[in-house]
């Protein structure tokens, strides 16, 4: 890769997650100079009573160096590619929402597994990172651009939440304490699912949600097993959100015989489309601003032969 493209390729991240990675970095200094902080800011969830912003800080608090490495990077890329479609005040919501349900769901896990097996250990253990907000922005990568190939992995956009979740748990067995991290990743890719899914309002037609099959909970799941996922899958979709899928014919989600608000599944695939474009176009003008240094560079070197 050449020098230009290197250049480039580190450029042009938005200014909301320049500021989100402030943020991490001096939360993650805060905890190493002062150690006694992450009692305050850390999720524990013993003392979430009654210091419940810690719900909101902790996923902002990385405890260790390439936690706080992999958090920043995968933000600012991610965030480069999202955040344009998207616009900052959606971005900045995705992840306000993500992270505090996130936490709210670990919260609840933790007391339970405490319950169950009577550990206090799942009562104390500090609990932060932003890894549940990042899984939740690889689900928007799926959602915009499901069939772009990742060039460095060759594999698609549609399989990374699903491949970085296969990833943990497989790391999970091999490792001393996976609830510090496990809970945080499935939750987050889960909740990230469900509001893009359900939830997220639409600029251009202010719907709600993408009910598209490409978009399906089954999808993050080979196709083999797609069929047992499905009608469970169903069941909760009724029980989380009250709604029903109708026929194919129909083309979304129905109440009786009203289509529900953003049951248009050509919405979802115009976003797709504008997804894929606005990826085409950042690369095309990285490829053309990487063009026009090189022709730079070249000028010179013409100068002086001329001048011989």
């Amino acid at each position: 890769m050449s020098s230009p493209a290197v250049a480039n390729l580190f450029t042009g991240f938005t200014r909301l997650c320049k500021g989100l990675v402030v943020v991490l970095v001096c939360g993650h200094i805060a905890v190493q100079i002062f150690p006694s902080v992450l009692t305050y800011v850390a999720l524990i969830p013993a003392r979430t009573i009654p210091f419940g912003w810690n719900l909101i800080t902790a996923g902002y608090i990385e405890q260790t160096v390439h936690g706080v490495l992999s958090s920043t990077l995968g933000l600012l890329f991610i965030g480069k590619l999202l955040e344009p479609i998207w616009g900052s005040r959606e971005f900045l919501k995705f992840i306000f929402i993500v992270n505090f349900l996130t936490s709210v769901c670990v919260f609840i896990t933790a007391i339970s597994l405490y319950y169950i097996t009577m550990q206090e250990n799942y009562l104390y253990m500090p609990l932060s990172g932003f890894s549940g907000v990042l899984s939740g922005l690889l689900v928007g990568v799926k959602q915009i651009i499901p069939d772009q190939e990742i060039s460095p992995l060759k594999i698609k956009a549609k399989w990374l939440p699903s491949i970085v979740l296969l990833l943990a748990i497989v790391i999970s067995f091999f490792t001393i304490e996976p609830a510090t991290y496990l809970p945080i990743l499935i939750f987050g890719t889960y909740i990230g699912w469900v509001y893009l899914r359900y939830f997220q309002r639409k600029q251009e037609t202010g719907f709600k949600g993408d009910p598209s099959d490409e978009f399906a909970f089954s999808t993050f799941f080979p196709e083999v097993i797609r069929p047992v996922i499905d009608p469970i899958a169903s069941i909760f979709d009724r029980m989380l959100c009250g709604r029903s899928e109708a026929s194919n014919d129909a083309g979304g989600y129905t109440v009786g015989s009203s289509p529900l608000p953003g049951s248009d599944p050509i919405e979802a695939t115009r976003r797709r489309e504008r997804g894929a474009r606005a990826l085409e176009e950042r690369l095309a003008t990285e490829r053309l601003i990487g063009a026009g240094v090189k022709s730079k560079t070249d000028e010179p070197e013409r100068d002086a032969t001329d001048n011989v």
